[in-house]
């Protein structure tokens, strides 16, 4: 005799998620990885470290070019470091606003060196997608927010901000290494870029 319905346990199914946020999970998922082994990396490990089946991640993506390529556009993407911007309280003196802005925008170069990275030193076509427009728009709008933080100070600067904030940038993502010296830390490179190369004591 079959168990009444009511003494059975009724479990329920944990929501399904939708084909873009399957996307985006497996996307988060194989970024470290490709980060990892670079394009070496293989489906069936992204599918064993996301917790799916190797054939859902070619209903999303159509081979394994394609999800190599998604994860490079996502780690172009600027929205995370423009949250990051919008977020820096603009009644800070400016000196702390733009340390704030160096930090939040080496963190998004070091995101992407590091799976541009992986995946140069295989060769082939990928490192070459990261190049053009999708490369302009994001340095686009990165300028923008970043020229926001400096619009308290538009009239006290030389330029206006969206042009002072191109050559903060360029300063950020250029400064060459030394030899010998370490790195600039982000307040260094601010109080450098606001007051230029002499010390404090210089005449």
């Amino acid at each position: 005799m079959t168990a009444p319905k009511d003494n059975q346990t009724t479990r329920r199914r944990a929501p399904g998620m939708s084909p873009e946020q399957r996307r985006e999970m497996i996307i988060r998922t194989a970024i470290p990885l490709i980060t990892e082994y670079g394009s070496a990396v293989t489906t069936a490990k992204i599918a064993r470290a996301a917790g799916i089946g190797e054939g859902t991640i070619f209903r999303v993506f159509a081979d394994k070019d394609k999800l190599l390529q998604a994860c490079i556009a996502e780690a172009l993407s600027p929205e995370h470091a423009i949250r990051e911007l919008d977020a820096i309280d603009v009644s800070q003196p400016l000196p702390n606003r733009l340390a704030e802005a160096a930090e939040a925008l080496q963190a998004h170069m070091d995101r992407l060196g590091a799976i541009i990275g992986s995946l140069g030193h295989g060769g082939g076509k990928h490192p070459g997608t990261v190049r053009g427009a999708g490369r302009d728009e994001s340095t686009t709008r990165i300028c923008a927010a970043l020229a926001e933080l400096l619009e308290p100070e538009e009239a006290t600067l030389r330029r206006p901000p969206e042009q002072i904030a191109a050559l903060f940038i360029g300063l950020l993502f250029t400064q060459p290494r030394t030899d010998g010296e370490p790195d600039l830390t982000p307040r260094e490179l601010v109080d450098v870029f606001l007051h230029g190369a002499l010390s404090g004591s210089a005449e």
